[in-house]
């Protein structure tokens, strides 16, 4: 935790509000619901990354123990119109990512797809074993409409709960409990349209880890970037945009994940981390590469392609 004071105004980017929003011709939508909760639909096939609505304070996190909010986990569910949905993949296992993962699938049908650790969150839940998915890294899935590849990363430094889930967790439990797991890379194919996109949902890379794959559109989770060294902003981005050759790019993982999805959304706290900073870089590094830079407005279905 750092002294520096306050957070991010929103208002000095909202010209990167931008991405395109979906039309009714859009044959595959994308729909951001806070950190890196994103609903990929195609009006008859629909995955969700970590679906994370909870969003305990920061003084629950802190000082009590955790437990999904059937309440904030329904009404957001309404909010996205979903009902059924083929997979629910937690990016890695923290709580901010996938507390609620297990609930999510458990209410929409869904499998929970991810590594042993997301399995045990599932486990914990009461989800069936047929319904858990561990996954091969670096092997295709099909998941309803889509070729999912799950990638191994790595979390953006520091990990303030590393190491993987041994077991069953029934909450409530303390935020420490939902450790780091397998931290994912998320390349998704819609095989009708071999529309592409790659998920990176922390700030983590491993060198190499993505060679040979492509991407039209990166969803690049920016929580904690902003902290990082100069160097670190530049390998980040070579990795996860250069790499895929994305045409996209739509930053995630910047919003104050405390604060609940009901109320209008703000940026984490300099404390926690520097939006600042990381636009600073990621305009510059766009701009060499001549790429659009997005920040994603909240429930709004947006074509990234279009």
């Amino acid at each position: 935790m750092r002294l520096k004071l306050g957070r991010p105004n929103l208002d000095d980017y909202r010209d990167r509000f931008d991405q395109p929003v979906a039309t009714s011709s859009s044959p595959l939508t994308v729909t951001w619901a806070g950190v890196t909760t994103l609903l990929m639909d195609d009006g008859h096939s629909a995955l969700l990354t970590d679906g994370f609505f909870s969003r305990p304070s920061l003084l629950t996190v802190g000082a009590r123990t955790l437990a999904p909010s059937l309440p904030r986990i329904d009404g957001s569910l309404a909010r996205l119109g979903v009902q059924r949905l083929d997979a629910v993949l937690p990016v890695h296992t923290h709580f901010d990512h996938a507390m609620d993962s297990a609930v999510v699938a458990g209410r929409t049908g869904a499998a929970l797809v991810g590594g042993t650790s997301a399995a045990h969150l599932g486990r914990g839940a009461g989800l069936p074993e047929d319904r858990l998915v561990v996954a091969t890294p670096g092997s295709t899935m099909e998941l309803g409409a889509y070729d999912v590849t799950l990638i191994l990363g790595d979390h953006c430094p520091p990990d303030r709960f590393p190491g993987t889930i041994t077991g069953p967790v029934v909450p409530p439990v303390k935020a420490s409990a939902y450790r780091c797991g397998e931290a994912w890379s998320t390349l998704i194919r819609h095989r009708a349209t071999d529309r592409r996109l790659l998920i990176v949902g922390s700030a983590g890379f491993v060198p190499g880890a993505l060679n040979g794959h492509r991407a039209d559109v990166v969803y690049l989770g920016v929580g904690q970037l902003g902290l990082q060294p100069e160097r670190y902003v530049v390998d980040y981005w070579t990795e996860a945009v250069r790499t895929v050759g994305a045409r996209r790019v739509v930053l995630i993982h910047w919003d104050d994940f405390f604060r609940p999805l009901h109320q209008p959304v703000r940026a984490l706290p300099y404390a926690a981390d520097d939006l600042d900073s990381s636009m600073r870089a990621l305009t510059r590094l766009a701009a060499e590469d001549g790429l659009p830079l997005h920040l994603p407005t909240l429930w709004e279905r947006a074509d990234p392609w279009g």
